[in-house]
């Protein structure tokens, strides 16, 4: 019993130092053990058929971007990995090498995702929103952030979970596995 006692102590003093997540939100990549990095166990499953919001609220899904390869990178405004990467999938999408298509995991308004994108000074991602984690929950993807190289076809290459430089020598690798040009 005094074991358990500490440990929530220590636990619960651990977590001071960090920002406090919403409910129901995907954790931080570094949190609970999860390892970084490539996983390709579900290689060739399809994208779920499940909508998302697009840049104008409306329902829209993966089907919008079938016929090219697509990176989806999952993100939230509170998850700091998540906005260290997203100027480099801003590069990524300037490029036009690959479509990306960042799709906010964060549950309040589309205008402060609109408006965190601007501050931010991300110009040329869309702002995407899952508010209801549906897409997310449907591919198991409980850490952010996480990102999916969905082939032409629609099918799941390989996802990283964690941030990545998506402009340096290893994303180019990875995304030269679904076709895509290297990253200069």
């Amino acid at each position: 019993m005094r074991f358990l006692v500490l440990s929530f102590a220590v636990l619960a003093l651990a977590g001071c130092n960090q920002a406090k997540q919403p409910a129901h939100q995907a954790s931080p990549a570094t949190e609970f053990g999860q390892t970084k990095g490539v996983d390709r166990s579900h290689a060739g499953k399809p994208a779920p058929d499940v909508a998302f919001n697009d840049p104008d609220g409306q329902a829209t899904s993966m089907a919008q971007f079938k016929g090219a390869p697509v990176l989806v990178n999952l993100w939230a405004t509170w998850c700091a990995p998540c906005v260290q990467e997203l100027p480099t999938l801003n590069r990524l999408s300037r490029s036009n090498r690959i479509a990306v298509l960042a799709l906010s995991q964060d549950m309040g308004p589309h205008a402060s995702v609109v408006a965190f994108l601007q501050a931010h000074r991300i110009a040329n991602l869309d702002a995407y929103q899952d508010p209801k984690m549906g897409f997310s929950g449907a591919l198991n993807a409980d850490v952010l952030p996480t990102s999916i190289l969905f082939d032409a076809q629609g099918r799941e290459v390989w996802r990283y979970v964690g941030d990545l430089d998506w402009t340096g020598a290893e994303a180019a690798k990875l995304l030269a596995e679904a076709g895509a040009p290297k990253t200069s």
